[in-house]
């Protein structure tokens, strides 16, 4: 799994995945949602351009770190989400539950 982050202003950050997000990767993938949190930001946009998998691992690793933004009032959205991807969370019945923008700027201006 590759990511970078970009800073933003207000606490905000962009996150930039890039591979699949399965059994072997998604612990990467908390750790690094996470290690923004303690950072301090609380606003992360998650940018899934570059995903094209994602399995139940993955799934349950947005699950946790959803909860762990609700308990510090943070907020975090998804970007430019791959059709397939995208796909597994309307299978799940979890798509209302994140927030899935097109764009960067329509994501902070949402959040």
């Amino acid at each position: 799994m590759e990511y970078s982050v970009k800073e933003l202003e207000n606490y905000t950050v962009i996150i930039k995945l890039e591979g699949d997000i399965d059994i072997y990767s998604s612990s990467d993938v908390q750790d690094i949602v996470n290690e923004q949190i303690d950072l301090g930001n609380k606003r992360i946009i998650i940018d899934m351009e570059d995903v094209h998998y994602i399995d139940s691992s993955g799934i349950g690793v947005f699950i946790s770190v959803l909860s762990s933004f609700k308990k510090i009032d943070g907020k975090m959205a998804m970007i430019k989400i791959t059709d397939t991807v995208k796909k597994v969370f309307e299978l799940t019945k979890l798509i209302n539950f994140f927030p899935m923008y097109s764009t960067e700027t329509e994501a902070l201006e949402k959040l």
